[in-house]
């Protein structure tokens, strides 16, 4: 029953995200809501900006309406017709619905911060200031932490860092059609499979919404996209997937800790790291902004090597899915042997990464 339920949530996402996207094209060219070409943009026309709304209404309204019924049930009772599996969930999902509307004004307060970006630039350290803000806020105030065990300052920082760092790696990625998306849904995918196996219903239930918001929009994102995520979608899918890989627990319940497992969600993401540290890098050495666009990033590179943007793509799904394999077996690993061999194997991908894009990245 549960794993049926986890198919509807992602089949709800995937719906609302696809019957919305095509209302925000029209909407976004109807308002000039359009990311027009210019300097470092490689398109020939102008693209609708406003999927990211699409995206985070498949994920913001199902959540809310499942905490409203959450929290109308634990006082009233959980009606008849709904089943025992999903009723022993009730009080649990009440009591954590204080945490998850803070983590959804966290995404609010970004997606219009997005809205007003794409609209006007604000800024690439405004919005870095916000970021670290809002970031701030929901360790604070919220308690999404990572390395709890490390004391609580550690904790804290390390939390907001990380945060802020993949919630700017997703829009950072964002710079090839369909790409962002694309990464989001196979790090949501293997986020979802270490949530389920440890028995996390309600982390498993946002990454059910994440998946299938992502998968609906794809369609329409994948080169060539006839819409875009804008920063308003790309800021709020890499918070969430920043958010919910720290609420995810990545140990077997009755099974001995071992310390591997915290490294979960860094193998898992070190394309997204990769490309925004090789950007981040390449920009300082030529004594430029890094926080300014250009076209230096991992996929641009790759087309400069020869490769068409769809085949670089796809290269980098394929890369991503690599190391979310890797991050799939490090949980489940007892002994150090293992450990080096998992973590060997992400840094070899990301070594094919970097023999595949090299050469002159300014040709």
């Amino acid at each position: 029953m549960i794993v049926w339920c986890g198919v509807a949530t992602v089949l709800l996402a995937f719906t609302i995200s696809a019957l919305a996207t095509p209302v925000t094209q029209r909407l976004a060219e109807r308002i000039g809501m359009l990311d027009v070409p210019q300097r470092h943009k490689a398109h020939v026309h102008p693209v609708p900006l406003l999927g990211g709304c699409a995206v985070f209404a498949a994920i913001l309204l199902p959540s809310v309406l499942a905490m409203a019924l959450a929290r109308l049930w634990s006082l009233g009772g959980a009606p008849g017709w709904l089943p025992s599996q999903l009723a022993v969930h009730i009080g649990g999902a009440s009591a954590k619905a204080h945490q998850a509307l803070g983590i959804l004004a966290g995404a609010m307060v970004l997606h219009v911060i997005g809205l007003i970006d794409d609209r006007r630039n604000l800024g690439a350290w405004l919005k870095l200031v916000s970021e670290l803000a809002v970031c701030g806020a929901v360790v604070i105030f919220f308690r999404v932490r990572v390395l709890t065990a490390a004391g609580p300052t550690f904790s804290v920082i390390a939390s907001i860092l990380w945060l802020t760092a993949i919630t700017n790696a997703f829009n950072f990625l964002d710079n090839m059609d369909g790409l962002s998306t694309g990464v989001a849904a196979i790090c949501a995918a293997a986020l979802l499979g270490a949530a389920a196996s440890i028995g996390q219903v309600f982390v498993a239930a946002w990454l059910c919404l994440i998946l299938g918001a992502v998968l609906g929009f794809l369609p329409y994102n994948f080169p060539p996209a006839g819409t875009y995520l804008g920063d308003a979608g790309a800021l709020v899918i890499g918070y969430l997937l920043a958010v919910v890989s720290c609420l995810t627990t990545y140990v077997q319940p009755g099974q001995p800790f071992y310390l591997y497992g915290i490294f979960v969600p860094l193998v898992l993401m070190a394309v997204p790291l990769y490309d925004m540290a090789s950007v981040i890098l390449l920009r300082i050495v030529e004594r430029r902004n890094p926080m300014v666009g250009d076209r230096r990033h991992f996929s641009h590179r790759l087309v400069r090597r020869g490769m068409k943007p769809r085949s670089a793509v796809l290269t980098i799904y394929f890369c991503t899915a690599g190391t979310a394999i890797s991050a799939s077996l490090l949980p489940h690993v007892t002994g150090t042997t293992g450990a080096v061999l998992v973590f060997l194997q992400t840094l070899i991908t990301l070594l094919i990464v970097a023999l595949l894009e090299g050469g002159d990245a300014r040709q």
